[in-house]
């Protein structure tokens, strides 16, 4: 097997590694380090950058998908670690300057682990202008995946100046936080307990012109931001393959297999995710096509929107599907198939999923009719 100099593992080694080792970081404060050492010796940290394989300044989102799919089933929590660390060297290579991209590139390439934190509480961040290039935070981000071990987040901020308003990204150096408040109580879940997703307090650290990103309110910029959909999308399809898996292995295990319900429901399970595997591949191409075509925002995120909401549904009707399968036997520790399903189940709550299915309701109606909808621009 031929490897680049660098390279010491091969991708599928890396996922072989990361799906057997799943169980043993399923609990409360867990963190998979070894895993994404894993994901960096198969050089899969730096794989977005320019000139990489999967430059993400070039066309290759329906690859980008596949490898998010294939590390969200061996792993949920690690799927969704790495497509934070994916969204931030995409948000960096929109919105950052020469300066900034050198620099957070080359800390990409070396050990750094990148994330997005977003979600806030009352007590929020907020950026104080100190004058002269100077900022201080104040407040806290929570559902910080990977808190504690990603040192280069980008956070998003509200500005507290007489000069600038919106909501500022920021990428904040770990190391200067002198003793960062993590609260790992605030991560009790149902499943992706390895993911860490802890709240963070910011209060006292001072940043510089040089950690903003971008200008205020780029971080909502379209069709960039609910765009992106379709990559925790790819993850949680990955899950439900996985599901798909587990329920096999455990039919064959029980000598279930001459049932023809069993070999029903098996049979859903494998079309609805291939249905999922072509929507992926469909999502991929459009992005590609429309993302640099103003005019095709709305259909893009549409687009987005549908992926997203199909992916969700199959992946609940493959748990559902499972569960009828193995029954109780199947759902009980420490059968692989009880912590992908509780893994999956929360994974798939991400925001505002009505507003979602409205959204491309509203699109659709908003046409003179529906003739190509999907395949007018070229």
């Amino acid at each position: 097997m031929f490897l680049p100099a660098t390279q010491t593992l091969t991708p599928e080694q890396a996922f072989q590694f990361i799906a057997q080792n799943a169980s043993s970081v399923d609990y409360d404060g867990a963190f998979p380090k070894e895993e994404f050492d894993k994901l960096r010796e198969a050089r899969l940290m730096s794989i977005s950058l320019p000139d990489q394989p999967l430059d993400s300044s070039k066309k290759h989102t329906a690859k980008l998908l596949q490898l998010l799919k294939a590390i969200g089933k061996a792993s949920l929590p690690v799927g969704r670690v790495y497509e934070g660390h994916i969204n931030a060297l995409l948000l960096i290579e929109l919105y950052g300057n020469q300066q900034q991209q050198q620099q957070w590139f080359a800390d990409a390439t070396e050990q750094h682990l990148f994330g997005v934190w977003n979600t806030q509480a009352q007590d929020g961040v907020k950026i104080h202008d100190l004058g002269q290039g100077r900022y201080r935070l104040e407040g806290c981000k929570t559902f910080c995946s990977g808190a504690g071990q990603v040192t280069r987040p980008v956070i998003t901020a509200d500005w507290i100046s007489p000069e600038r308003k919106g909501w500022q990204m920021c990428v904040l150096p770990m190391e200067r936080l002198a003793q960062p408040t993590i609260d790992r109580e605030f991560w009790k879940p149902l499943g992706m307990r390895a993911s860490a997703s802890f709240k963070v307090d910011f209060t006292g650290l001072e940043i510089t012109d040089d950690e903003l990103l971008g200008l205020p309110n780029a971080y909502y910029q379209q069709p960039y931001f609910s765009g992106g959909a379709i990559r925790f999308a790819a993850v949680q399809l990955g899950g439900a393959e996985a599901v798909l898996i587990a329920t096999h292995a455990l039919l064959r295990q029980m000598n279930r297999t001459d049932d023809a319900f069993q070999r029903a429901r098996v049979a859903e399970m494998t079309y609805l995710i291939e249905s999922g595997n072509l929507w992926l591949k469909q999502a991929g191409k459009k992005t590609d096509r429309w993302l640099k075509q103003p005019e095709a925002t709305e259909k893009l995120l549409a687009y987005a929107n549908m992926t997203r909401t199909v992916i969700e549904d199959i992946c609940l009707r493959c748990m559902q599907l499972a569960e009828r399968s193995v029954g109780s036997r199947g759902l009980i520790r420490p059968q692989a198939l009880e912590r992908i399903h509780r893994d999956l189940t929360t994974y798939l709550r991400q925001p505002a999923p009505d507003a979602t299915l409205v959204a491309i309701g509203e699109y659709v109606l908003k046409q003179e009719n529906t003739n190509q909808l999907w395949h007018a621009a070229k």
